[in-house]
């Protein structure tokens, strides 16, 4: 990863930074913190004790927020300090499930709509007194809907235009289901970041026998939708591409969707190599897995798993099954969206920590500095794997 002393950020910040992450978020947002806190108090910027760059080395940017709930389930977002005239970046994990609140006499799970909903409430708490307010938010909200079909809710489009209504600025995303979903805010900031760097990261940092060459190595995508990010990973490393499409029954629809009858593979022979399978999420996963079956009866060696966001909805026992009979090596995913204590402990499961890059990305973007060179990894892959590939 570019290191952040690599940087010249000379520009005057946009205003006093301060970091916002919900309840959902807190873990990722503290790890955020912390490098931001290390940075600035390291940094040998000569103009740092000015008053323009009043508020830039603090011992902590986070900026406290309560979103407490009513015994009926209704709410209000409280901020417990002054944002006047801060750069404010809210983080939030629309994902996670993990957290409860009492509903009468029951306790609820909190769901997508519920975070967002506490994330306008923040925004509201705000009330327009911040300088700019960019919202983080790794898994986009309705993402998945993010196109109409016959007599459908465009909820993604929906929730972007809210969003910027209330005095959003920028929305950074990573990986969104389709990046043209960014057409409903043409006038406002929307980056959609991919990982790719942090997970060839973590597969040569967990795998110490990879030869990465196109006679050992393959990538797929497990569907046409991912053919993208899949081709960019193969270009990036020198390697082949494959590709499954799913043939289904679009006579039924069983759990929201048509029903996959098979998976066709189009590509070159996969016998004897090491598979990399790349998709932005895995929700029940069962996709995922008749993939890699499909792969492993065409006699491919390893097969390693790589998911920006992985949610498990069923639970981890069909891959634990998969990992015990061979079918899988390896299954990487980041820490963009809450990840059980059951999935940290799994031996296959690798955890790509995109705290760091976060940070880098908030701290270029405080001083008004393009993020171009930090959404491109091309060189730092190739760095990576050169050094893998020299024994380092």
């Amino acid at each position: 990863m570019l290191q952040r002393s690599q940087r010249v950020l000379e520009t005057i910040p946009t205003g006093s930074l301060g970091l916002i992450p919900l309840d959902s978020c807190k873990e990722l947002g503290q790890k955020v913190n912390d490098y931001l806190v290390a940075w600035r108090h390291d940094s040998q910027l000569e103009h740092k004790s000015t008053i323009m760059f009043n508020g830039y080395e603090r011992d902590s940017y986070l900026i406290q927020v309560k979103t407490p709930r009513f015994g009926s389930g209704e709410a209000k977002g409280i901020i417990q300090e002054s944002v006047r005239g801060n750069d404010l970046y809210l983080l939030v994990d629309v994902c996670n499930y993990s957290l409860t609140y009492p509903l009468y006499n029951y306790t609820n799970h909190m769901s997508p709509d519920d975070h967002f909903q506490d994330l306008k409430r923040v925004i509201a708490a705000v009330g327009g007194k911040a300088r700019r307010i960019t919202v983080i938010m790794p898994f986009l909200y309705e993402s998945r809907q993010h196109k109409r079909t016959s007599r459908e809710s465009l909820d993604c489009a929906l929730a972007l235009q809210e969003l910027t209504k209330m005095g959003v600025e920028n929305i950074i995303t990573f990986d969104a289901h389709d990046p043209r979903v960014q057409n409903a805010i043409p006038l406002h900031g929307f980056e959609t970041i991919q990982p790719t760097y942090q997970f060839v990261k973590g597969l040569l940092g967990s795998v110490d026998d990879l030869q990465i060459d196109s006679q050992h190595m393959m990538v797929i995508s497990p569907d046409e939708g991912g053919m993208s990010r899949a081709i960019y990973m193969a270009n990036v490393l020198g390697l082949d591409m494959g590709m499954f499409y799913k043939r289904r029954d679009y006579t039924r629809i069983v759990n929201g969707r048509n029903p996959i009858v098979a998976h066709e593979f189009l590509g070159s022979d996969v016998a004897g190599k090491d598979m990399l399978i790349v998709d932005d999420m895995i929700s029940s996963g069962d996709s995922m897995l008749e993939v890699a079956c499909e792969l492993k009866n065409r006699h491919a060696k390893r097969i390693f798993i790589f998911s920006t966001f992985g949610l498990f909805t069923n639970g981890l026992e069909k891959f634990d099954a998969a990992y015990e009979d061979g079918t899988i090596t390896k299954v990487l995913t980041t820490n963009l969206v809450y990840q059980a204590p059951e999935l940290l402990n799994r031996p296959y499961y690798v955890n790509c920590d995109m705290s760091k890059y976060i940070a880098l990305i908030i701290d270029t973007l405080n001083h008004d500095v393009s993020i171009s060179e930090l959404l491109d990894p091309y060189e730092r892959i190739r760095a990576l794997v050169e050094k893998y590939q020299a024994g380092e």
